[in-house]
């Protein structure tokens, strides 16, 4: 007998339909799964035979064979394992078919019976809503996920004799609703804050520019001068998510299983802030079948490289693609997947080697050409896409004895807040988030500059040597100091400040 059963499966982070044929043949006791299947679905042979007989249930004596088609796509992953069993066990004839037709299951089974967590629920229900199905059968830790999608009825399980039960109409199970508002609750991290940041008052207005614009930001200082304690509270004055970023946020750490049962959706801006150790996958993305990366993982949030110039020189430069186009493309001998990047990327690093040149106290022991070696681990075309240079000096004695009260991060939120307003509103026909999204045509027609400002940035070309696309990151940065300021000209103190912020370009011209 044969029996279909409809499951599905992630490309990078879209889902693709995956039906699960059965067929049962007289014959010595065999079963083969095929259609490309990995070692982890070929084990699913022996997770199934005894989930189902752990189960109470039957399992059939004969020639068993499973086809996942299309099988011209490898197939990975445990969550084939529910589909199969009901395949079998619908070929049998314990289950109806025509409980199967709109169906789409999915679920890891242990060898009791219980069915496990699985990854991209959230991916799959909108596939599965886009082709048509009624109803989405998976495990509860899931279920809240994909719940989210309000065109498909999803029903979570527990246990295989569960499913079973009710496919045969043996058992009512209610359907899991969500209410996506009430799911969709904008959070803010917590308990950190920039008011427990002494002094940086120029650091906090560079980074305060860059949350306004989306800009990327590198930040320069000896050790111990507060760069990481700056970066990771960079995330409290970043505007909340819209819902259109939290699904898409939610879908790329669904296929990377950082969700979790409790969340519905991520709604809180990522921060992720790999070891220079990590390899040029681990940072891009990649694999047989290619999985998303510290890049896309960051996507509408932050990504903190620290210690940016002991990260291995090839692997910062794979960062060149998604800081301009805000996507990655992986590509293999046989499919090629793209996947979304849009981040602000924060990176941090010392002066020179001994971290200490600067320093107004501590006599730095780097000759200039090791100086200079250091500080060419850094590309130009990588700096050229990091709009901020900023130095980060020593914090003295009198102001961390101080006890003035520093800017809280809700008071500079609140400025963001208003300059990312004009910016939408401004790029609403576009589709742009910020001015660091800025196309050269927008460029055209919002970076205009005063007679002032055009003369000041003349002569800090010739001066700095920018390149064109220096050029621009000082524009789109101007561009966002004039929105803070509320103006719509930009005038040579926006421009003076933009030029300010670029530290490593001043570094070479002395």
């Amino acid at each position: 007998m044969l029996a279909k059963v409809f499951s599905s499966a992630v490309l990078g982070i879209d889902a693709y339909a995956v039906e699960v044929e059965v067929d049962l043949a007289p014959g010595l006791p065999t079963f083969a799964v095929v259609g490309l299947p990995d070692a982890s679905v070929k084990e699913s042979r022996e997770r199934v035979k005894a989930a189902v007989q752990n189960s109470g249930l039957d399992f059939p004596v004969r020639r068993i064979t499973v086809n996942l088609a299309p099988a011209d796509i490898r197939k990975e992953g445990s969550a084939y394992d529910l589909p199969i069993a009901i395949g079998v066990l619908c070929a049998t004839g314990v289950i109806p078919a025509p409980a199967l037709q709109t169906s789409v299951l999915l679920g890891e089974l242990s060898l009791d019976g219980r069915v496990k967590p699985i990854r991209g629920a959230l991916s799959i229900a909108l596939a599965a809503e886009r082709a048509g199905m009624t109803r989405l059968i998976l495990p509860r830790e899931n279920a809240s996920e994909a719940a989210v999608i309000q065109g498909i009825t999803v029903y979570p399980v527990d246990t295989l004799p569960q499913v079973v039960e009710f496919l045969t109409d043996r058992l009512h199970l209610e359907p899991l609703q969500v209410d996506l508002q009430a799911a969709f609750t904008p959070v803010q991290p917590a308990p950190i804050d920039f008011a427990e940041v002494k002094g940086q008052g120029l650091v906090k207005r560079a980074l305060e520019v860059a949350a306004a614009g989306g800009h990327n930001l590198l930040m320069l200082g000896p050790p111990g001068a507060g760069k990481s304690m700056l970066a990771r509270r960079l995330t409290t004055i970043l505007p909340a998510m819209t819902l259109a970023e939290a699904l898409e946020t939610t879908r790329i750490h669904s296929v990377a299983g950082l969700t979790g049962a409790r969340t519905a959706l991520v709604t809180a801006r990522p921060f992720r802030a790999p070891h220079h150790t990590i390899s040029d996958v681990g940072l891009i993305g990649g694999g047989h079948i290619p999985m998303p990366g510290e890049v896309s993982l960051a996507h509408h949030g932050i990504l903190f490289l620290d210690e940016l110039p002991e990260f291995r020189r090839h692997v910062l430069e794979v960062l060149r693609q998604p800081l301009e186009d805000g996507v990655v493309t992986i590509a293999r001998a046989s499919m090629s997947v793209t996947l979304p990047a849009r981040l602000m990327l924060v990176g941090a690093m010392n002066p020179c080697p001994c971290g200490q040149r600067g320093h107004p106290e501590i006599t730095c022991s780097c000759t200039p050409l090791e100086v200079k070696k250091y500080l060419s681990r850094i590309s130009g075309p990588l700096l050229d896409r990091i709009d901020l240079h900023v130095e980060v000096p020593p914090v003295p004695y009198r102001a961390l004895a101080s006890g003035a009260a520093e800017e809280a991060s809700a008071t500079i939120r609140a400025r963001v807040n208003a300059a990312r307003a004009v910016q939408q509103q401004r790029y609403a026909a576009d589709g742009l988030f910020c001015n660091a999204h800025m196309l050269p045509k927008h460029l055209q027609a919002y970076g205009r500059l005063e007679a002032s400002g055009r003369q000041l940035l003349e002569t800090a070309m010739g001066r700095l040597g920018l390149s064109a696309r220096g050029y621009d990151r000082v524009l789109k940065v101007a561009r966002t100091i004039a929105d803070l300021a509320g103006v719509e000209s930009i005038g040579a103190e926006q421009v003076a400040e933009a030029i300010q912020y670029r530290a490593l370009d001043r570094e070479r011209w002395s």
